[in-house]
């Protein structure tokens, strides 16, 4: 899959390991990698920001910040069975004005992991035909995309 291809060669760039979790528009994992010495804890890590991304409509790291005791949304982490992550690194798809998909990263630092799954936001701008980019067929889960 194109999108964990480019993932994962951005995080080999950055000299990092990492797990990559790419989910449909309903949060379902429709592809996972790990490369050679992730973090085992990173495997649920990188599907639950994904998983967030989509769930919440926005990259986790945008939930950092209003998590904090006092803000908007603060404990929101430990809801839906601790599965919403609050960590940088789960970026959804979005194609048009729809949500499509996610992408989670676990490997490095909060930072780094938005890095690397801007990677693979990047390949799917790519795909879904983005200005100055070649027009393909693309599926995200249950959503045919065609540019």
């Amino acid at each position: 899959m194109l999108l964990i291809e480019a993932t994962e060669q951005k995080s080999r760039q950055m000299g990092l390991s990492s797990n990559i979790a790419i989910v449909d528009d309903g949060g379902n994992l429709i592809a996972f990698h790990r490369i050679d010495k992730a973090r085992i804890a990173g495997i649920e890590i990188s599907k639950n920001k994904a998983w967030t991304s989509v769930s919440m409509q926005m990259p986790t790291a945008n939930l950092a910040q209003t998590a904090l005791p006092g803000g908007p949304t603060f404990g929101i982490n430990t809801t839906n069975n601790g599965r919403i992550v609050i960590l940088g690194g789960g970026i959804p798809l979005v194609s048009g004005e729809h949500i499509v998909g996610g992408v989670g990263v676990s490997g490095g630092s909060s930072t780094q992991d938005i890095e690397i799954a801007n990677a693979a936001v990047q390949a799917f701008a790519a795909m879904s035909g983005k200005p100055g980019t070649t027009s393909v067929h693309a599926r995200i889960g249950s959503v045919q995309i065609h540019s």
